[in-house]
């Protein structure tokens, strides 16, 4: 876990660099390397299912495994890379993720991650490249790590993170309505989440919690994992005056 005043020093430091499957939360660096790749994002590609390992051969995404249905209703036909690159962060779509992978490139994504400084995450194979992960290629993520690539977004980007409709931890964690712009991620073993917090009476905060362990069943809702996280938000949340001040 860190808490952190927005671009600032880290105040609380737990764990801050353990190692852990980045699932979800990943997508942020595919968002910032598609908006920082000069591509048109109003051009309309091909949604496919049907993607190149980092092994050489090939690999598709499960519907089943998928949080965000409205993307395969769209298999064979076209949609925008701007379309693609929203629900990627607001469904949390793996279909739309490696659409926008295979246009930006992997090398693309790696340049965000150093940009943001970090020393123990990358995302080095695509959602569901299962070849590419037992050879190795493993997508990583720690909390601090997601704590410097919120810090290293532009004003835009992190705000596509605003419209994020899976409020389930941090976000349930504060009064509602409160504004916040991150991401988190799931599936069974795991639940991570990282966010900025905008307090109208409080200067902004950053918290990432990255949870491994057998609390996280998997599921989008009614997690176990994501009720431990909203606590830590909410405890987080009635100390945020403390911040500032380098305290908590």
């Amino acid at each position: 876990m860190v808490v952190a005043p927005r671009r600032s020093e880290p105040v609380v430091l737990h764990n801050a660099d353990v190692p852990h499957d980045a699932a979800s939360t990943m997508k942020v660096a595919v968002l910032a390397a598609v908006h920082r790749s000069g591509l048109d994002l109003d051009a309309r590609i091909p949604v496919v299912n049907d993607f190149r390992s980092v092994t050489g051969g090939g690999y598709r995404n499960s519907p089943e495994w998928d949080s965000d249905a409205l993307p395969w209703e769209r298999i064979g036909g076209l949609a925008s890379v701007r379309w693609l690159a929203g629900r990627m962060v607001t469904h949390s779509s793996n279909l739309a993720t490696n659409l926008c992978l295979a246009r930006v490139g992997q090398a693309a994504v790696d340049r965000v991650w150093r940009r943001a400084g970090a020393t123990v995450s990358g995302s080095p194979r695509g959602i569901e490249d299962y070849a590419g992960r037992d050879a190795g290629a493993h997508n990583r993520v720690s909390a601090r790590d997601l704590v410097r690539l919120l810090d290293s977004l532009e004003p835009e980007v992190l705000a596509l993170l605003e419209h994020n409709v899976h409020r389930v931890d941090l976000a349930a964690g504060l009064p509602p309505g409160t504004r916040l712009a991150g991401k988190n991620g799931w599936f069974p073993g795991l639940r991570h989440s990282a966010a900025v917090v905008y307090p109208a009476d409080a200067a902004p905060y950053v918290l990432a919690v990255c949870y491994t362990g057998p609390l996280a069943n998997g599921r989008a809702a009614g997690d176990p994992a994501a009720r431990l996280l909203a606590r830590i938000s909410a405890g987080v949340w009635r100390r945020r005056h403390a911040l500032a001040g380098g305290g908590l």
